[in-house]
């Protein structure tokens, strides 16, 4: 116990010393993002309302998929999706990228993909931009239960920090990981009902356990609840989520912690 005290210590220590830090690295990779672009940060908006519009014209007109208010329903959940790719992607490198301000001074390695997992919710706030527009025009008006939908971020928040530490501390020592990831996230995002609903799957026993264990479809079937169809998650689900968001932190924090003392070994 007073090993783990010890952490737990160590952790708040950490982050109110670095915190500062933490933030001037979120803003930097902000304006990065946004330098010598015309529009700005208005791509945060305008970027998930073009991808809703082809998605809505391939799979809801052409291949017909049968979603009441598809184009709502698809951008609530990629907005969360989105959230996930683009944390644990960028993530990934994140130590790598790093490196010459490790080499320098004193810092907790971890800081870099907490950073990256921070930007990436900012910018899922101003995509929520989006999604309210959409459900307005689509005469999908949000109930109050869509108050709760920081509850389903912050589990998915959670579930990427532990995701995006695994995924950080491998890649230090196998970079092909950096080139495997876009195609296990294809795969992924495939595997969770983005673009089709759940009971499209539903009779196909071994697929259907995949889907439906995916972490990610959980996340984004609470999201959805939540803004969209009005309605609670049990506590059932709640605690389902809790678990998996939980544990996958508690396992990200174990083999980041255990790998980066030979991170200057290979960076």
């Amino acid at each position: 116990m007073n090993i783990k005290h010890k952490g737990l210590n160590r952790f708040f220590a950490d982050m109110k010393t670095f915190f500062p830090l933490l933030m001037n690295l979120a803003g930097k990779d902000f304006k990065l993002k946004y330098r010598r672009s015309f529009l700005g940060v208005l791509w945060s908006i305008l970027n998930p309302l073009f991808t809703m519009l082809v998605i809505t014209q391939v799979f809801g007109i052409l291949l017909k998929v049968k979603v009441e208010n598809f184009a709502t329903y698809y951008i609530v959940g990629w907005s969360l999706w989105n959230f996930f790719s683009e944390s644990t992607s960028m993530s990934m490198s994140s130590v790598i990228y790093g490196a010459p301000l490790i080499k320098k001074v004193y810092l907790p390695k971890y800081i870099f993909p907490l950073e990256k997992c921070l930007f990436a919710l900012i910018n899922l706030m101003l995509s929520l931009i989006a999604v309210l527009a959409v459900m307005l025009i689509q005469g999908v008006f949000p109930s109050w239960s869509a108050l709760l939908f920081p509850i389903p971020v912050i589990y998915c928040f959670i579930f990427c920090v532990g995701f995006s530490l695994i995924l950080s501390a491998l890649t230090v020592f196998f970079r092909d990981i950096m080139h495997l990831y876009s195609v296990l996230l294809t795969v992924w995002m495939y595997l969770t009902p983005l673009i089709y609903p759940f009971s499209l799957v539903e009779n196909t026993p071994f697929i259907s356990d995949i889907v439906r264990y995916n972490p990610m479809t959980l996340f984004i079937e609470y999201f959805r609840s939540v803004v969209m169809y009005g309605t609670v998650p049990s506590l059932e689900t709640n605690l389902l989520c809790l678990v998996i968001s939980l544990l996958t932190f508690a396992l990200g924090a174990l083999i980041f912690s255990k790998a980066q003392k030979r991170f200057i070994l290979h960076i």
